[in-house]
């Protein structure tokens, strides 16, 4: 009948025109979750719930006072000897041994309060296990290691750490999706005394403690030049800033004595200029003790007071830069 087939292709147009729709309805729905996805990945690439942490958590402005003040608090220490002429560390006759191997044989070290020390040698000499044994990686076969009248000779490098010895490592080691501030505040974490109980009711003795150590963190960040990058992804700092950033975790632990492992290694001109100063502000203002382990011995001889040169497991020189540039067997063995 003509009404029926008129109504039929009423339908059917219905059903096409709405089907129609739904497809372009599909497309609008895909298009707009495009572009939301585009703007998180741009604008938010923590994602919606980090934005809003960070925002939350970020301290004020003012907590960013204080810098140089807070870093000097941060590495304060007592009992210590005289930074005039007392000897803080000391080496007897450490020898350590890998089966047949002995990577360190016989060697002595003695480092005074306050001083800039360096340590030299061509690749296999042994600085590198000179300073697992200082920090506690290795046990020494041997021999003694003496910080401010205590032997650490067989201490975990945990132990060793919170009696004052920290280092950095000659390969970044650093928490690469964690922000600045979060890396130093890691390093911080010894000064928490409040138990999971009053990390989880977030007690006011808990954020009295978070304040402190934030601000504590922001001046370290601020003493090593990188205040304005304290919420920047660790990874995401040039590999210059990454070592910066190694050095303030080290200050967090509140050393005094800081080793620095090849840091160096990989700096432009400008910034083993700009490193050079700040390992002179650490003695300076900070009245940090620290040996400087290096490659580039030319860089490392501008800078230090007293150097000791190793060869083969063996001390060769110990002595001033001028005195060690003079020694036959270290212009053979490394010059």
């Amino acid at each position: 009948l003509p009404w029926a087939r008129a109504c039929s292709l009423g339908c059917a147009l219905v059903l096409a025109g709405g089907s129609l729709a739904l497809d372009q309805m599909t497309d609008w729905r895909l298009s707009i979750f495009g572009l939301m996805i585009l703007f998180v990945v741009y604008y938010l690439p923590d994602g919606i719930v980090g934005f809003v942490t960070q925002a939350l958590g970020r301290p004020r402005a003012d907590t960013a006072q204080n810098g140089r003040a807070q870093a000097a608090l941060a590495v304060e220490a007592d009992g210590l000897p005289d930074a005039s002429h007392g000897v803080l560390l000391t080496v007897g006759q450490a020898v350590m041994q890998f089966g047949g191997l002995k990577a360190l044989n016989g060697v002595d070290l003695e480092v005074r309060r306050g001083t800039i020390h360096g340590l030299i040698g061509p690749n296999g000499s042994g600085k590198s296990t000179m300073m697992n044994v200082l920090t506690g990686i290795y046990v020494p076969t041997s021999g003694s290691v003496v910080f401010a009248g205590r032997d650490l000779a067989g201490l975990t490098s945990a132990q060793i750490a919170a009696r004052g010895v920290a280092r950095t490592f000659q390969n970044v080691q650093l928490f690469g999706e964690m922000s600045a501030l979060e890396n130093v505040l890691v390093g911080l974490h010894h000064t928490f005394g409040s138990g999971l109980t009053g990390i989880a009711l977030r007690t006011p003795g808990w954020r009295r403690e978070e304040r402190q150590a934030r601000a504590r963190a922001l001046g370290l960040l601020e003493f090593v030049g990188l205040a304005s990058l304290a919420h920047e992804e660790a990874r995401n700092l040039p590999y210059g800033k990454q070592r910066l950033l190694e050095i303030g975790m080290a200050l967090a632990t509140r050393p005094r004595v800081l080793l620095l492992d090849e840091v160096a290694a990989g700096l432009t001109e400008a910034e083993v200029q700009a490193l050079a100063g700040l390992i002179s502000g650490l003695r300076d203002e900070l009245d940090l003790t620290v040996i400087w382990i290096e490659h580039a011995v030319t860089t490392l001889l501008r800078h230090v007071e007293r150097v000791l040169v190793l060869h083969q497991g063996r001390k060769i020189a110990d002595g001033s830069p001028a005195e060690v540039v003079r020694n036959a067997e270290v212009i053979e063995a490394s010059l």
